[in-house]
């Protein structure tokens, strides 16, 4: 049995190769666009009011206040990773079948505070933890609290928004990457990302969003800031996992995944296959979330 199933992932790794090396080849010729390989082509300041298609890898909101997006494209993955921590075994296909947009930031406390103030998302403000607010990302926040945020944008704006399900964020921070982070496989002393050895000078507390470079995709914070609370239940591995991309259910489901690491731990924990989970019902100065927004 355990023969059968090594011998279904060196498999899937070969296929893996052969399928990057046949992009590279058809990228050199034309035939295909850079973002094949992880690579989204050059864009402009974000839209307001998104046409009825959307272009890949464009940005645009849906409102001036709203959170800016990024459209991605569907396609196919390897998720997870065989290595020794076993939350991120096995390692699997995946295959996004319908484009959709993702914010490209986490949400911040300017964009919460929107809500906050037309009465959608509770009595009182996050506490920022005396770090400040504006463009840093939102925090104290549960995760049943963001989707009270979620349903404000979704009637504010008539658009379907959600949380990504574990499969689609996966998808976008690797951004086309087969390596531990969408960089690369080291972080340590980088300064790349917000954790606590991710560079020289630590702050040791949140930094406004967008303060480290994106990811090829042109995602922000997929590595570090704070966690990200994810649409899944909590499963102690990825056996299992839906090959379609949805989101993950259980039956009782009072712990919900977390990604991205945060500010508070440590490198090893921001890599795009570290998988994390809290009780839905817990507050923290390292847990915020950001949105998907369904296309047409």
């Amino acid at each position: 049995m355990w023969l059968h199933y090594w011998a279904i992932v060196a498999a899937m790794k070969q296929g893996l190769l052969f399928y990057a090396r046949l992009m590279l080849m058809l990228i050199g010729l034309g035939a295909l666009p850079a973002y094949a390989m992880g690579q989204a082509p050059a864009t402009k300041a974000p839209n307001i009011e998104a046409p009825a298609t959307v272009a890949p890898f464009s940005f645009f909101k849906d409102c001036e206040t709203c959170p800016e997006l990024v459209a991605l494209p569907a396609g196919q993955f390897i998720m997870g990773s065989d290595e020794r921590h076993k939350v991120e075994n096995p390692a699997h296909s995946v295959t996004i079948g319908k484009a959709f947009a993702i914010g490209r930031y986490e949400v911040t406390f300017d964009e919460w505070k929107v809500c906050f103030d037309a009465a959608s998302c509770g009595n009182k403000m996050p506490d920022d933890h005396h770090w400040g607010t504006g463009r840093r990302p939102i925090i104290n926040v549960t995760w049943w609290d963001a989707q009270a945020y979620i349903r404000w944008l979704k009637k504010t704006t008539g658009h379907k928004y959600r949380m990504p399900s574990e499969a689609e964020w996966e998808y976008a921070a690797r951004a086309g990457t087969t390596t531990a982070y969408s960089w690369g496989d080291a972080a340590t002393g980088l300064a790349l990302g917000n954790c606590r050895d991710c560079g020289e000078k630590i702050s040791h507390q949140t930094e406004p969003v967008g303060s480290f470079k994106p990811n090829p995709w042109g995602l922000y914070d997929v590595h570090g800031n704070v966690w990200e609370w994810i649409a899944d239940c909590w499963h102690p591995s990825n056996a299992g996992a839906p090959a379609d991309g949805s989101v993950r259910m259980a039956e009782k489901c009072r712990e919900r995944v977390m990604r991205s690491g945060s500010w508070y731990y440590f490198s090893k924990n921001l890599r795009s296959s570290w998988r994390f989970k809290n009780d839905a019902r817990v507050r923290s100065y390292g847990i915020g979330f950001r949105v998907v927004r369904e296309l047409p």
